[in-house]
């Protein structure tokens, strides 16, 4: 990732999570799905329960780009050995005053340079971090602190429909969002290159029709705009179009 976009993001991070500290920053969270409205659900759904089913107490696992802990809780709740990093010391500040588990621990981290032993993880996962770093870097990382043996678990956006492509520039042009992160937005080449490292790998697409269900919320409500959403997408058996995706990878070494 560009040096000066890095501390770009790191700063906007920072800034956000100063202001949570500022406020009130101790209460435990929920998990994702349940703080994120019902059109935009169904993938932070799929990711928890590709958790649940995969991380079991004996595991040790990475939290990759971890942020204030909204995805950190359904990782604590399998009983697994959590460690929790980010590259804003501030926001993991708020992640350590929402989450107080015996099996977390936090550190500050660079995903372009992990500061973790080689086969050091059972699992790594992110929920949309793997843009903050260059793409080849970030994903030998996550290979060499694996264990032989180990798995990933991933939700992120995808980089390929022109509609989600054209809100993400505008976002960067407006000052929200730096341009590596837009030039290291997950695509399905990446995806494929990185399953290929697994002796079993699976992906979930979500959402092609997301950025019509804001408006349509508006019309039938939330839960209503939801069903027709997942509808939608099993009907056009959504993938490279789609908003958000799921990816659970692992070797079959790794012993439940």
């Amino acid at each position: 990732m560009d040096k000066q976009d890095k501390i770009i993001e790191k700063e906007r991070y920072e800034k956000r999570a100063l202001e949570l500290l500022a406020i009130d920053s101790s209460k435990e969270s929920r998990i994702a799905s349940e703080l994120t409205p019902p059109v935009l659900r169904e993938p932070y759904v799929a990711y928890e329960k590709a958790i649940r089913e995969n991380i079991f107490s004996h595991h040790k696992v990475l939290e990759i780009c971890a942020g204030t802990g909204m995805h950190t809780y359904a990782l604590l709740q399998t009983g697994a050995s959590v460690l929790a990093s980010d590259i804003s010391e501030s926001s993991l500040k708020v992640l350590k005053n929402r989450l107080s588990f015996k099996n977390l621990k936090v550190k500050e981290a660079d995903i372009e340079s992990l500061p973790f032993a080689d086969n050091n993880f059972d699992f790594v996962v992110c929920a949309g971090g793997l843009s903050y770093g260059n793409a080849k870097v970030v994903d030998a990382e996550i290979l060499r602190v694996l264990k032989d043996g180990g798995g990933v678990i991933f939700v992120d956006s995808l980089n390929h429909n022109p509609i989600y492509r054209l809100n993400r520039w505008l976002h960067y042009r407006r000052n929200q969002r730096s341009k590596s992160t837009l030039v290291n937005m997950p695509t399905i080449s990446r995806i494929k290159q990185m399953g290929t490292h697994f002796g079993i790998y699976n992906v979930q697409f979500f959402g092609l029709f997301s950025w019509l269900m804001k408006p349509l919320a508006r019309l039938v409500g939330q839960n209503c705009a939801a069903s027709i959403s997942n509808f939608l997408d099993r009907l056009f058996r959504v993938k490279s179009y789609a908003f958000k995706f799921v990816m659970v990878a692992k070797n079959l070494k790794l012993k439940k």
